[in-house]
């Protein structure tokens, strides 16, 4: 939940000092509160972080081990490989409720206040000093690293608008906070923390070793209890050496991110994550047939083996998630153009992903044209692929043979699905693969969808000669 619409604390929590040490509150330190709550998921069998997919055996367990051990954490992976969700996940193994001195900006427990705010507030009120209770979604803070970060914005500065207003350099209450500090009994986050300049990154050390920080020439040392999460890309990390070998050695634990291993863990995620066109009253009803979701999925996955992309910059889950839905999208548009109910994508709406691939993939030695050719050849090795796994090949020979008759069909984006059924009828040999691909289904749409897959993979299997031209196309015995 985001700190912005964090929920009303209940309204029987205690309201003073003195009510908060009648309830027998204790005070924790934010790694035994994350350690504690850790500990009660993972003996239930549930994972420490909700909705990630694909690190069940590889980054979980590690990131299991780092919390159980009290210790800061830094992510190394390329794009796309959920880094930021599962740190921002951590908050949820925060408690949901935790008081704070009210009127205090950096969450002083009542037990221990940091601030000098804090402690003049329980000098002077003792046990009538107001306690406020924050969500545990306000006690997080994230920050991307940025070149032009500075110490003020990450640990504090002197505010001359609290200096104009009378008080001394010399006086605490003059500092303004930065966000570290504001982070404190919570988790500060540091997203591509090679991009802080070295000297920035001199300011985090104290932060992770003594557990405080130091402001410009004050006196003051603020002793903060605060986890500590960075996400890096290895190619920052070891080939830049933009981290400070000190800052380095004091993360506890370094964990190694990855892609989805599989085509099925890849759409589990694309399933999870993609927001295709919603069906709005009187529109087309959307379905996307699973050999079709397939090949999406496994053309992000192609293009991590590709020798043509370049493996360094990497190759985003959100390729998978964009092209899912382009792919949904160009199958709207088109049953929206000839007034059908049901959007149902087809082989020739994957030249709408070529596009949408553009821009996420980087290519190697690119030339004129030669980003296209190989998405092209990305998404046709794709679907090769997926038909190879989905199409029994028992059942292709009569439909060759049906083709060496000198027969002819046309297919495209500017076809009805009643043209496909049609074709069915004339050509009695296509059925039973297409049957077989479209699970029985009975909706026309479904059965145009999986008719040009089939003709599609006999093209691709070098069985029927295929001539193309935008959207349509036209296949042929060889």
């Amino acid at each position: 939940m985001s700190a912005l619409f964090a929920p009303e604390p209940p309204r029987d929590l205690p309201a003073t000092v003195g009510d908060l040490r009648a309830s027998g509150w204790e005070s924790v330190p934010v790694h035994q509160e994350i350690r504690r709550n850790a500990t009660s998921r993972i003996s239930e069998g549930r994972p420490v972080v909700e909705g990630v997919l694909g690190f069940g055996d590889t980054v979980l367990p590690q990131l299991e081990n780092a919390v159980l051990a009290g210790h800061d954490v830094i992510l190394l992976g390329e794009r796309g490989q959920a880094k930021t969700r599962i740190v921002r996940s951590l908050v949820e193994l925060l408690d949901e409720w935790l008081p704070v001195v009210a009127g205090s900006e950096i969450n002083d427990d009542p037990w221990r206040p940091v601030s000098r705010l804090a402690r003049d507030l329980l000098e002077e009120e003792g046990d009538d000093t107001a306690v406020h209770w924050v969500h545990r979604s306000t006690r997080f803070c994230e920050k991307l690293a940025t070149p032009d970060t500075s110490i003020a914005d990450l640990i504090g500065e002197v505010d001359p608008i609290k200096v104009a207003e009378g008080r001394y350099l010399s006086d605490e209450l003059t500092l303004h906070y930065g966000l570290v500090p504001r982070a404190n009994r919570g988790i500060f986050a540091v997203n591509e923390l090679p991009d802080l300049a070295e000297r920035i990154q001199v300011g985090l050390l104290n932060v992770l070793e003594e557990r405080d920080v130091q402001i410009r020439g004050f006196t003051v040392r603020l002793p903060l209890d605060v986890l500590l999460v960075a996400t890096a890309n290895p190619e920052d990390y070891t080939n830049r050496g933009r981290i400070i070998t000190p800052l380095k050695d004091r993360f506890g634990a370094q964990i190694r991110t990855h892609y989805p291993p599989d085509t099925d863990t890849e759409w589990a995620i694309v399933r999870q994550e993609a927001d295709p066109p919603a069906s709005v009253p009187g529109g087309p009803r959307l379905e996307v047939p699973p050999f079709m979701a397939e090949v999406v999925a496994e053309v992000s996955q192609l293009a991590r083996q590709s020798p043509h992309v370049n493996q360094r910059s990497g190759v985003s889950v959100r390729l998978s998630i964009s092209n899912y839905e382009t792919l949904a999208a160009n199958a709207v548009r088109r049953a929206l153009r000839l007034h059908e109910p049901e959007a149902v994508p087809r082989v020739s709406d994957l030249a709408a992903i070529v596009t949408s691939s553009q821009g996420k993939i980087e290519i190697e030695a690119l030339e004129e044209g030669r980003e296209e050719r190989v998405l092209q050849g990305l998404v046709s090795a794709a679907a090769l692929s997926v038909f190879r796994r989905r199409v029994p090949t028992e059942q292709l020979g009569p439909v060759v043979a049906a083709f060496d008759e000198s027969r002819v069909v046309h297919a495209g984006d500017d076809l009805p699905a009643s043209a496909y059924a049609e074709l069915l009828s004339q050509l009695p040999e296509l059925e039973p693969p297409v049957l077989a691909l479209a699970e029985k289904s009975e909706s026309p749409a479904v059965l145009a969808s999986a008719t040009e897959f089939v003709l599609e993979g006999l093209h691709l299997t070098k069985r029927l000669n295929k001539e193309a031209a935008g959207g349509k196309a036209t296949y042929r015995g060889r």
